[in-house]
């Protein structure tokens, strides 16, 4: 097993990608500190996973919330070897109607928590040679109109991304990045429906966006994760690894792909 007895705090773990890379981290050996906010999603998935898995539930708007999921990987197993910034607000935004309380907000949790829960983890991650891995979106390129704010704030990741591997390298403590694209997560699922789309709408994704006939799944991200937070990646830092079924140079998204 390629993780074994590594211990890995997992933000927005209890759901979508997250979830999946709970999951696939403990199948690889290690053991996890999920960090979520829903309690019944949060303590179904360690029941599922047993002692390999421990639930602490707190809320990123809150800046003391970093200290605090950094204590419960401790206290729950005696070390942290790894630090997995997943969780994020994905809402619509526009430059006319977003607001600083929205901005505030998305910033917080998007960006700020991950800086902190880095900042609170750097002591254990330096003992043990650790590594991070943000999870991030391929709209920290550019984004999209309607995702302003989450847009910007995937651009700062990718940025502290960067940041931190440069200037932790001589710790050893490797930070690198996921970009990751269209991904069909439960949530993704729901919010396409509100958003007026039909029940089969992930079989009717234009090929320009999914040239394979489907979209990405959190299984997928979730071992692509495994690489990075192993042993095997040693030393590469700084990586920043788009995720994506087209390469982002040169492509135009209002042109219909032929096959």
């Amino acid at each position: 097993m390629r993780l074994t007895e590594k211990v890995i705090i997992v933000t927005g773990g209890t759901s979508g990608i997250g979830k999946a890379i709970v999951e696939r981290a403990v199948a690889e050996g290690a053991r996890v500190l999920v960090h979520g906010i829903e309690r019944r999603d949060g303590e179904a998935l360690v029941a599922q996973l047993g002692s390999k898995a421990a639930l602490h539930l707190d809320d990123l708007v809150d800046p003391a919330s970093p200290g605090r999921i950094a204590a419960a990987a401790l206290a729950a197993f005696g070390r942290i070897d790894a630090v997995v910034n997943n969780a994020a607000i994905v809402a619509r935004s526009n430059l006319l109607s977003t607001t600083p309380e929205f901005f505030d907000r998305m910033i917080a949790v998007n960006l700020r928590a991950a800086l902190f829960l880095i900042q609170a983890a750097l002591p254990q991650l330096k003992a043990h040679q650790g590594c991070v891995l943000n999870i991030g979106s391929i709209n920290a390129h550019s984004g999209q109109a309607n995702l302003l704010d989450y847009s910007i704030s995937k651009g700062a990741l990718q940025t502290l991304s960067r940041n931190l591997a440069n200037a932790h390298a001589e710790d050893r403590v490797r930070v690198n990045h996921l970009n990751v694209g269209w991904v069909l997560t439960d949530r993704e699922y729901a919010h396409q429906i509100e958003h007026g789309m039909g029940p089969d709408w992930p079989s009717q994704v234009p090929a320009q966006y999914a040239p394979w006939g489907r979209l990405m799944t959190p299984a997928e991200i979730g071992s692509a994760a495994v690489y990075w937070l192993g042993d095997e990646s040693r030393p590469v830092s700084g990586s920043v690894v788009d995720l994506e079924q087209y390469s982002l140079i040169g492509r135009n998204p209002n042109k219909v792909a032929t096959r």
